[in-house]
């Protein structure tokens, strides 16, 4: 079946819109911006009830009648992969959280009447691994580049495959491959703050490791600009164009905090504390480009490190 080719890039023009992990720190934001442009937004939530209008929540998809219309369906929805250790019941939980409400989506969209125009699905830009042996490298890497057998690399590439099934259906699929997000109120900065305030921050491990980072109000700027551009398809990196080291980003914040980053976080400690989680998620970086973003005319709102962290702190 074709999809729905009604979709057109007006900023005025309302759209159904259908959000999994609506409720989470980018979801929220994303929210929040869509409504500004008065789209209309139904959230995929376990907590449904307690989603106050103008949102609405459902929550499972078999509430939705076959007979329901969406322009866009974006996916956010997974469990938090740095909260907890991995073990493998927690890597299982990782796994499953992404594949099945993906897998359900995807079902879903079998039975729909109507596809809706574009898909959206997150992804994480460990999907390019750590590197085959582990060290960090300064080639610049673009949507092209493979992935490898790394944990999170593994997630990714299965996460995709299910979300790819949506082409299949004749419906426009990204991947949007999303580095570290900086924001209020969650996020990365939400684990760091605490710490870099009372001058206790520092690098992590050799400092050499890249940190792709990207604004929250860019990376939701860059799903409606996946949602806007009808030739934007495939993997698209969610990253500034200038990504740093951790020993850059260390001493950023700290300047931009007026607090000392003299108390580095030394690799066995990072490795003793947190296992594969720590040497893949903190020890571990690639120099990340958003190539397809800039090529298909996505401008960037905070494109230096220091210019976002000052609007955010």
């Amino acid at each position: 079946m074709s999809c729905n080719s009604g979709l057109k890039p007006e900023r005025d023009l309302e759209m159904n819109i259908l959000i999994t992990g609506g409720t989470g720190f980018i979801g929220s934001a994303l929210c929040s911006r869509l409504l500004q442009d008065r789209h209309h937004i139904v959230l995929l939530s376990r907590h449904a009830e307690h989603i106050k209008p103008p949102l609405s929540g459902v929550r499972q998809l078999q509430a939705l009648s076959n007979e329901s219309t969406f322009d866009a369906v974006i996916n956010l929805a997974g469990e938090p992969i740095a909260d907890k250790r991995w073990s493998a019941k927690q890597k299982q939980r990782i796994l499953s959280s992404r594949i099945d409400t993906t897998q359900a989506l995807i079902d879903y969209f079998k039975t729909a009447k109507q596809k809706p125009a574009v898909f959206i699905s997150g992804s994480a830009i460990g999907y390019y691994g750590v590197g085959a042996s582990g060290t960090n490298t300064n080639e610049s890497v673009d949507e092209t580049f493979p992935g490898d057998e790394s944990f999170s690399s593994q997630l990714c590439q299965q996460w995709e495959a299910v979300a790819l099934q949506a082409q299949i259906l004749g419906i426009r699929t990204c991947l949007l491959r999303t580095g570290i997000v900086l924001g209020k109120g969650g996020g990365a900065l939400s684990k760091m703050l605490p710490v870099f305030k009372l001058g206790l921050g520092g690098k992590i491990g050799s400092g050499q490791q890249w940190m792709p980072w990207i604004h929250r109000d860019d990376l939701v700027g860059i799903i409606l600009h996946c949602i806007k551009q009808a030739d934007v398809q495939g993997a698209i990196n969610g990253v500034s164009p200038n990504p740093v080291s951790n020993q850059v980003f260390t001493k950023a914040l700290g300047q931009v905090l007026k607090r000392p980053t003299f108390f580095p976080l030394p690799a066995i400690i990072v490795k003793l504390l947190m296992g594969q989680m720590g040497e893949e998620l903190l020890l571990a970086g690639k120099k990340i480009l958003p190539v397809k973003a800039l090529d298909s005319g996505y401008k960037f709102q905070y494109d230096k490190l220091d210019e976002a962290l000052l609007n955010i702190v």
